[in-house]
């Protein structure tokens, strides 16, 4: 297998799966103390990857938000907030979009080639958009975010992007927050949807460690022999 980076999912999520309410207003699943957790990991990461849906309907910024830890990157000689990684196989991404107008930091989108001249004029300004073939292979995406020097990237969703990794086998790692409440709506998108998962009935994932977080509870689960390494092999 060719070089890639260590891979994190991070995801919070109701009691019974869903990451939203398939309302049009954010659904906040976690707390100010697990939102700081997060921050901290974000900080030890060299990128956060996000689906193209996740920009279109949380329009998420994926900054660092403390002053120290962002002080403490550029100590290390880093950005202070690590770079920003999207894919799309149609390019409709807004480029006033947060994830592009927000931090001085790289953003990268992996294009499928049917649709890269019309990205390259939509996006080129705001970002690298990297020709990914006719449809988008997720080891080829890693490998080249390995040469772009990226050992350590963090998947914050959505659900699309979680189950592609996971079906994939491409994650290292899983930090699952889970909140103390019910959506209750099928309609909702939950954490992953249908796919052939290495871990199931006959192959378990191990679990790492459980944390409580004020009212949300922090699940850890190791998804290969990497797992807590600090940078991709």
């Amino acid at each position: 297998m060719r070089e890639r980076p260590y891979v994190l999912l991070s995801c919070a999520m109701s009691i019974d799966g869903y990451i939203h309410d398939a309302t049009e207003t954010r659904l906040l699943l976690s707390n100010d103390a697990d939102f700081d957790r997060v921050d901290a990991v974000r900080a030890g990461c060299d990128a956060i990857l996000v689906g193209a849906h996740t920009i279109r309907q949380d329009n998420p910024r994926l900054l660092v938000r403390s002053p120290d830890r962002r002080a403490a990157r550029a100590a290390r000689g880093l950005p202070p907030s690590p770079a920003k990684v999207t894919l799309t196989a149609h390019g409709d991404l807004d480029p006033d979009a947060a994830f592009f107008t927000a931090g001085d930091v790289d953003k990268i989108v992996y294009c499928a080639s049917p649709v890269v001249e019309q990205t390259c004029a939509r996006l080129g300004r705001v970002a690298t958009v990297v020709d990914a073939g006719k449809v988008i292979d997720l080891f080829d995406l890693l490998a080249d975010l390995a040469e772009r020097g990226i050992r350590r990237l963090m998947v914050e969703g959505g659900s699309s992007m979680h189950t592609q990794f996971l079906t994939a086998g491409l994650a290292d790692e899983a930090q699952l927050v889970v909140a103390p409440f019910f959506v209750g709506n099928s309609k909702a998108p939950r954490f992953v949807g249908d796919g052939d998962f290495p871990w199931n009935a006959g192959c378990r994932a191990t679990l790492m460690d459980v944390q409580q977080i004020e009212d949300v509870v922090l699940l850890r689960y190791a998804l290969s022999d990497r797992y807590g390494a600090r940078g991709g092999a």
